[in-house]
């Protein structure tokens, strides 16, 4: 080989070693990986963002659990209202539903033949009613009896009791107010933050319906 031939196969190889070289760079940054994680600042923005969002909604989300223990609580009071009307009807006899609270101001109810309630149990025993969470009124007077006002109940019981044809003997619905001839009815209120759900007796059938707010007053 002369010294001609060797100047060009050296030139060859250079330019070889050339063009492989642009491409092993490229492959190189493609294999380095981009760093993970957040910076400080980025994770501050998220946390005010989150609090933000929380104190926007955590509100309106207690209202809403409030108002559904209020409701499933109605609900527990027309259930047990019911079936002591089925009772009656079944046993042929009187049958009663007493209504009450315990001395840390939970609300207690009662089904029961006779005449002493004895198998006293919370309230929509599932809703896990906390102390003072829900007050419980009526405006009973005495057994059949409504008055003239809806008040708050206490540890004396108040009472609702269907005769063996499911009605309500001696019932006493109220007077009717000034310009109108609908008596108010028997009411058993269950109420919480301003807002208030019952259940209303009209008549001596024991026909029940449920209402809510004004009223229930």
């Amino acid at each position: 080989m002369n010294q001609r031939s060797f100047q060009l196969l050296q030139t060859c190889k250079d330019n070889h070693k050339s063009q492989k070289q642009p491409l092993a760079s490229r492959l190189a940054v493609k294999l380095v990986k981009p760093e993970a994680g957040f910076s400080l600042i980025e994770i501050i923005v998220v946390v005010l963002m989150i609090g933000v969002l929380a104190a926007i909604l955590a509100p309106n989300w207690f209202r809403f659990l409030s108002q559904q223990r209020l409701n499933k609580a109605n609900d527990a009071i027309l259930a047990a209202i019911q079936e002591a009307q089925r009772q009656a009807k079944r046993q042929k006899r009187d049958y009663s539903v007493s209504f009450k609270v315990d001395d840390n101001n939970i609300p207690l109810v009662a089904l029961y033949e006779g005449t002493t309630p004895t198998n006293w149990r919370k309230l929509g025993e599932d809703l896990e009613i906390e102390s003072g969470k829900l007050q419980l009124s009526t405006n009973l007077t005495s057994k059949n009896t409504a008055g003239a006002a809806v008040s708050a109940i206490s540890s004396t019981p108040q009472t609702i009791t269907f005769d063996y044809m499911g009605t309500l003997p001696g019932a006493n619905f109220g007077t009717a107010p000034s310009g109108s001839d609908e008596t108010p009815g028997i009411k058993v209120v269950v109420s919480a933050n301003n807002t208030k759900r019952c259940v209303i007796l009209k008549t001596i059938l024991g026909a029940t319906l449920t209402k809510k707010d004004g009223d229930c007053s």
